[in-house]
């Protein structure tokens, strides 16, 4: 009997589910002018998939991992296009001058807390060196970003296991992808409200190639939050300016990820992932000084993958031109607004560390407003 009980709480300490509260879209919120994919999520691109381990422990600890997995396939031997742009650099993101240097991404993404990024590195060189296709692999850039969930978590217990990592890994999967409380976002908090997982799609017309282009984002970051260009943060009296006299903090942080199918190199990777921060000052944040707020762009695309053992001396391949860039742009700024406000309205009310307490967004007062 001690043993089965010991079971059902760890299952309910480690176990994460999907949020019962509707999406924005199913409310009659949209966002933007272009199509969404099928389900509205990181995983429309093709072979995308992604997986949470959440840790909701007793009354202090509310942390966890995500995992995104851009392809199927060894992505060691099968290195992808990628870029890194940073909105404003208070952050540790683990892996960015190689990817900086060499334009791809050698490792699955790893989304984190801030004091668990080694953990999340040593995890990510594991994976890695034990697929029996890398046996003599030497060296691996993981890549790692993080948000301080230090206000709801007692993130100097630094309760996260490199075993908790490579189960976010092993729990990656296609389809619908789990938002609000959980994964990297269990602790979060985002615009005055209790922040987490979101992502959202755009689907470009046939005429401009059929891509999709996916956002993830881990929203912990303060400003004035508005939806849909109203000042809903103003309007709630809720937002990190409305007492600087007595309670301003420094805050932070954003990651966002951006996943396309797309075919574009390093240097137009950048300029993908550089408007995300556009998609994020839509929902009133500001890149705060003491916010990290960093976007990781990839290519999928099949055609541009980087074989790690090539014997050929040269690489040939086909990208979009810069002209024909301007719907992904506006794709990738759609997908990342209404990624955060999708963390949002996903989220629920949270007591933690210290009895600290977060307030999910009040989406019956926010529909009101948003009508009047």
């Amino acid at each position: 009997m001690r043993i089965i009980l010991s079971f059902l709480l760890l299952t309910s300490v480690y176990s994460a589910s999907f949020s019962q509260k509707p999406r924005p879209r199913e409310l009659g919120i949209s966002f933007g002018i272009m199509h969404t994919g099928p389900l509205n999520t990181i995983t429309d691109v093709p072979g995308c998939k992604v997986g949470h381990f959440t840790l909701h422990k007793g009354a202090d600890f509310h942390t966890g991992v995500t995992c995104i997995l851009p392809i199927e396939d060894n992505i060691f031997q099968n290195k992808v296009p990628a870029a890194i742009f940073i909105g404003n650099g208070f952050g540790k993101l683990a892996g960015y001058t190689q990817v900086e240097e060499l334009g791809n991404i050698e490792t699955p993404v790893l989304l984190t807390n801030t004091m668990a990024v080694s953990t999340a590195m040593d995890a990510l060189i594991d994976y890695t060196i034990q697929n029996s296709e890398n046996q003599h692999v030497k060296s691996v850039n993981a890549v790692v970003g993080e948000t301080n969930d230090g206000s709801l978590n007692d993130i100097r217990g630094r309760v996260l296991t490199k075993e908790n990592m490579l189960e976010a890994i092993k729990n990656a999967k296609a389809g619908k992808v789990e938002e609000g409380n959980v994964g990297a976002g269990a602790g979060t908090m985002c615009l005055g409200f209790k922040g987490g997982i979101g992502t959202s799609s755009r689907v470009l017309p046939k005429s401009k190639g059929g891509y999709t282009v996916g956002v993830l984002v881990q929203s912990n970051f303060g400003g004035v939050l508005q939806i849909t260009g109203k000042p809903i943060g103003q309007l709630l009296g809720n937002h990190k300016f409305k007492n600087i006299e007595k309670d301003y903090k420094e805050d932070g942080s954003c990651m966002m990820v951006v996943i396309t199918d797309a075919p574009l190199n390093a240097k137009n990777l950048k300029r993908l992932a550089a408007r995300a921060m556009l998609g994020l000052s839509r929902t009133g944040g500001m890149a705060a000084n003491g916010s990290g707020d960093y976007v990781i762009a990839i290519s999928t695309a099949k055609d541009l993958r980087i074989a790690h053992d090539s014997k050929d001396m040269y690489e040939t391949f086909k990208v979009l031109r810069n002209n024909d860039l301007d719907f992904l742009f506006q794709g990738v700024i759609e997908a990342t607004e209404e990624a955060i406000i999708n963390s949002l309205f996903a989220a629920e009310d949270l007591t933690g560390f210290k009895g600290f307490k977060a307030e999910a967004l009040p989406i019956k007062k926010v529909m009101e407003l948003l009508k009047n």
